[in-house]
């Protein structure tokens, strides 16, 4: 599929995620055969644009192209400034956020809030695909609640207002992420609209992710919680989908090495101090994705206060937990 000029190797996505979609582990995705690794949203707020986190969060060196890059806010004003701020920064594809169910967002108008307004959301469409010269993309949600789903007006409003691609997760902002997502939505946005569209939501194996896609006839999957802790999930599913490969599980010393890789990335990115704490989630993930590792001594892991005592330890984990040659 294209957005706009840019034509994507492969249908599977990576979701933006705050405090995961970093670069570290957005390339780590790419390098596994994500087509697209979004980043986590950057706030419309001009008073945080040049903190800390969210010049970390703008951070696409060394990644592939193209970079997206998703914008939250709930001003047509700002978020049109706040897109241009960040394809100056180097963003090659702006996303909007109108899918986010957090209260804190909801509560100042922002992610899926907005679906309650239609007339809002076409004029922040209108100024943002204004205001820049790279495709713009739209993230939502089915609508505000079970009795207000509204994905397919939305998504009319985004194709005459420019917008490029539109991605659904199939639940509504009242769901939150529990239950199960429905599709028929997103199958009924793809018959409305003629412009490309992605479904979210539950996708966690090349089953099910061959399903949504019969079932929607959907141009692309996003994947998100499902990619955590097993990045190599994008090539299982592009494996399947592409080449009619059988599911195969990745060895216990492939998984170390993954580890390893992923960890280092994130002391050089973060610094070692905040580096191995934001790793310990990422630990936790991993070993809680496979089988063959016990998370008894996981305790330990997240107690070790510096890098080379972390990587030590998940390395003595594998040594005392995981069977020599695991299937």
């Amino acid at each position: 599929m294209h957005i706009g000029n840019y034509q994507l190797e492969g249908r599977i996505i990576l979701a933006p995620m705050a405090g995961v979609t970093d670069r570290p582990f957005r390339i780590l995705c790419r390098r596994f055969g994500a087509s697209l690794a979004v980043s986590e949203m950057i706030s419309a707020n001009p008073n945080l644009q040049s903190t800390r986190k969210t010049l970390l969060r703008i951070d696409h060196a060394g990644e592939p192209e193209p970079r997206i890059i998703q914008i939250l806010g709930a001003c047509p004003q700002l978020m049109a400034e706040a897109a241009k701020l960040n394809v100056g920064r180097g963003a090659q594809i702006i996303d909007i956020n109108m899918g986010c169910p957090a209260k804190k967002v909801c509560n100042v108008a922002a992610g899926s809030a907005l679906l309650r307004d239609e007339k809002r959301v076409k004029i922040i469409l209108e100024a943002v695909v204004k205001a820049v010269d790279v495709p713009v993309t739209l993230k939502l949600r089915t609508g505000w609640g079970l009795a207000s789903r509204n994905a397919v007006n939305i998504a009319k409003i985004a194709e005459c207002c420019g917008i490029q691609a539109v991605t659904i997760h199939g639940r509504t902002r009242a769901c939150g992420f529990s239950g199960k997502a429905e599709y028929n939505t997103i199958a009924e946005t793809k018959l409305a609209v003629k412009i490309p569209v992605i479904a979210n939501g539950d996708i966690d194996s090349p089953a099910k992710a061959k399903h949504v896609l019969e079932h929607t006839g959907a141009d692309a999957l996003m994947i998100g919680r499902a990619a955590l802790g097993k990045p190599w999930l994008f090539k299982e599913i592009n494996d399947s989908l592409d080449l009619g490969l059988e599911r195969t599980q990745i060895t216990v010393h492939e998984l170390l090495d993954i580890m390893i890789e992923h960890l280092s990335e994130l002391y050089a990115f973060y610094g070692e101090y905040a580096g191995v704490r934001i790793a310990r989630k990422h630990i936790g993930w991993y070993v809680n994705s496979f089988d063959e590792v016990k998370s008894k001594g996981l305790s330990p892991i997240f107690a070790a206060d510096n890098a080379e005592k972390q990587i030590s330890m998940v390395k003595k984990l594998f040594q005392h937990n995981l069977r020599e040659n695991p299937t």
